[in-house]
């Protein structure tokens, strides 16, 4: 294969529509928000050798989807300033569109179409960007790709979700070796042989309709966003994302098995970055493997599903790349699979059973959704987590757990249970609105779980879990003198 094919399995044609016949590639960056290990803008290089264009990367950002905040806004504005930095040292036209209002960007991705000889976009299977890409789909005139970056393992190849991270893992240990090893190139836009100006690209008035954003303005008050939801200390963007994936495999990763205690605080804080594509799990994954030296002949030949063990590797990096891709990408096939994904719906029968079983058990005590998202309960360590939550935008991973099994006890029904875990998280967290988003909601009740014993008041068969028991199994002194 030519290094800089993309694997075909990676590629879906969204239309009939043939290759050709424009005046450049269009870009249109939506869920790999990076210029480098982009399967996505390297499929797009790859049409402008084969074709002798120019590249447009186009990256938009909307205001009027749910839960847009000045939080979600700054952070991909900080990854806009970096791709625009290094869209320019590469002379690669780079349109940033901020969005001022609801529905003020609408026909422009046609607009830039119009020319293009193909438009190459990202696959991801969550929030409102299928939904985008599948619009898209149907008004544009030219040719137009999805490209899936979206993890170790190629979406297209897994036939159907997974109920159990078990059954994933051993569906990965027959799949690994033929794809753990085939990266996105590091540079790209490096193989780019002809650049162009934002100006020479653009048909005339486009830039007067919809301007480039102004990215040294900082005034979020300009949009129409939810800034009860402030940026945070993080800054957001590749540089920032990079960086960190450096720091944590030389710093935290050979202590990543002590995660679950958030006084250690060695967990590695790339999820967010994940979330908006800054970072690629394939440079993190990569970038451990060959610092460990490995290769794929230590994936066993026979699947056993275990957790450990079967990469060859320490007890810390074989923890981390069980976060990083197994319960990572389980949480993409599940909503891959799942159209009705954010549905209560589609929780395991059993677990549903289960809670339709307690829904008429006293809850000894309920909390409305505004003293939820404000901190105020009985419990000491829920309100830490929450805290931090509006704070940084995160939660501690192992507290994270127990914050959403104790808004399902606080809640007057399972039903509501899951409105107000969606909403808090998706509303305050960095990576909210992710796949995993809903695999952690979902895990609360059920899902990705199996029914433990003995039966229990609210909980029924559902995991059980306590704010004392957490207390006596974690190391919390530190964190909750931050945070209370």
């Amino acid at each position: 294969m030519d290094p800089l094919d993309v694997p075909p399995v990676r590629v879906q044609a969204r239309n009939s529509v043939p290759v050709g016949g424009g005046e450049y590639v269009l870009y249109w960056m939506i869920a790999s928000r990076r210029t480098r290990r982009n399967f996505g803008l390297q499929r797009a290089v790859e049409h402008c050798e084969r074709l002798g264009l120019p590249l447009l990367v186009f990256e938009p950002l909307r205001c009027g989807h749910r839960w847009a905040s000045q939080r979600i806004h700054r952070f991909v504005m900080d990854g806009m300033v970096d791709n625009a930095a290094r869209c320019a040292e590469a002379g690669v036209a780079y349109f940033p569109y901020l969005e001022p209002a609801d529905g003020a960007g609408r026909g422009l991705l046609a607009s830039l179409a119009e020319r293009a000889a193909v438009v190459v976009t990202d696959t991801f299977p969550c929030f409102f960007l299928p939904r985008m890409v599948e619009a898209a789909r149907r008004t544009l005139d030219v040719a137009l790709e999805e490209v899936d970056g979206n993890g170790i393992i190629p979406l297209a190849v897994t036939e159907k979700a997974s109920s159990r991270a078990f059954d994933f893992r051993r569906i990965l240990q027959r799949t690994l070796p033929s794809h753990i090893d085939v990266r996105p190139l590091a540079e790209p836009l490096a193989r780019l042989s002809r650049t162009s100006s934002l100006d020479a690209l653009v048909a005339p008035g486009t830039l007067a309709r919809w301007p480039a954003a102004d990215l040294a303005n900082d005034d979020l008050s300009r949009f129409p966003i939810d800034a009860d939801v402030p940026p945070v200390a993080m800054r957001g963007g590749p540089v920032a994302g990079e960086a960190l994936v450096e720091r944590f495999l030389a710093r935290n990763l050979h202590r990543y098995h002590e995660r679950n205690h958030p006084d250690q605080d060695v967990a590695s804080g790339l999820s967010p970055y994940l979330h908006f594509g800054h970072v690629s799990s394939h440079e993190i994954v990569g970038t451990l493997l060959d610092d460990a030296q490995w290769t794929a002949p230590h994936v066993p030949l026979k699947p056993t599903g275990g957790r450990s063990g079967w990469w060859g590797l320490s007890e810390a990096q074989e923890s981390f790349l069980d976060q990083v891709i197994t319960w990572r990408e389980l949480g993409y096939v599940f909503c891959h699979h799942t159209p009705d994904y954010d549905q209560y719906s589609t929780l395991p029968p059993w677990a549903r059973k289960s809670m339709d079983e307690t829904r008429d058990d006293v809850r000894p005590e309920l909390y409305t959704l505004e003293e939820l998202e404000q901190g105020r309960t009985s419990d000491p360590v829920w309100n830490a987590a929450q805290r931090q939550l509006r704070v940084e935008g995160r939660i501690h991973n192992y507290l994270r757990m127990l914050w959403g099994k104790r808004i399902y006890e606080w809640s007057p029904s399972p039903e509501e249970a899951w409105r107000r875990l969606e909403e808090l998280n998706n509303r305050w967290s960095l990576d909210g609105r992710n796949p995993n988003s809903y695999s952690g909601i979902g895990w609360v009740m059920g899902r990705f779980d199996r029914a433990w014993g003995p039966v229990r008041p609210i909980y029924g068969k559902l995991r059980y879990m306590t704010s004392d028991s957490t207390r006596r199994k974690l190391k919390l002194k530190q964190y909750l003198a931050r945070w209370e």
